[in-house]
């Protein structure tokens, strides 16, 4: 469906263009577009390795477990399907703590790593668990102290203070997250079908 919606938008933005004269124009907007998102991709792939690295080291040094250690009462109260010792709630700690610091691709390998584990706590089967949905949920609420990816968007495009979004960013995502937390907890107390 959504593929049908790109293509409607760029036939009407081409018929637009030739009837309205402004075909070379259109030519012109979409070679520049076209350059930009190169340059984006760039920079965004620098940004993303900066923060990958910097996840391995806080890997390597022993602050991830550390602040893993932090982490483990919250993991467990918000995910209490998943035994003590099991590795997933180490990778859903990595994940948690990478999206804390606004570091979204980092946080994508733990992330997935975190799924397969709740996977096979889950015995692979084709529904969800209760565990699986609540980390979903959280992953994609995703509180942030430091929205690092906005900033080098804000940054690439030229903003006087690329940091202006941090304030509104911990307000909206400490809302978000707040309300996945509820919703979790709401619905784990449900009777499932």
């Amino acid at each position: 469906m959504l593929n049908l919606i790109w293509a409607a938008m760029i036939i009407i933005g081409i018929v637009f263009g030739a009837f309205h004269g402004t075909f070379g124009q259109l030519g012109t907007a979409a070679m520049d577009s076209a350059k930009e998102a190169v340059t984006l991709a760039i920079t965004m792939t620098g940004v993303m390795g900066l923060w990958c690295g910097v996840m391995e080291i806080a890997r390597g040094s022993g602050l991830l477990a550390a602040m893993t250690k932090g982490l483990l009462p919250v993991i467990r109260w918000l995910f209490p399907g998943i035994p003590r010792e099991d590795d997933a709630n180490q990778e859903i700690a990595a994940n948690m703590i990478a999206n804390i610091f606004g570091l979204g691709s980092a946080a994508t390998p733990a992330g997935l790593k975190a799924m397969e584990s709740l996977s096979r706590l889950n015995n692979y089967s084709q529904t969800a668990s209760a565990e699986m949905c609540t980390f979903l949920i959280i992953n994609i609420s995703s509180l942030q102290l430091l929205p690092v990816n906005l900033i080098a968007y804000r940054t690439q495009y030229g903003s006087v203070n690329p940091t202006a979004i941090v304030g509104p960013a911990i307000v909206a995502t400490a809302v978000s997250t707040a309300v996945a937390v509820v919703f979790c907890k709401v619905m784990s107390k449900k009777p499932r079908n």
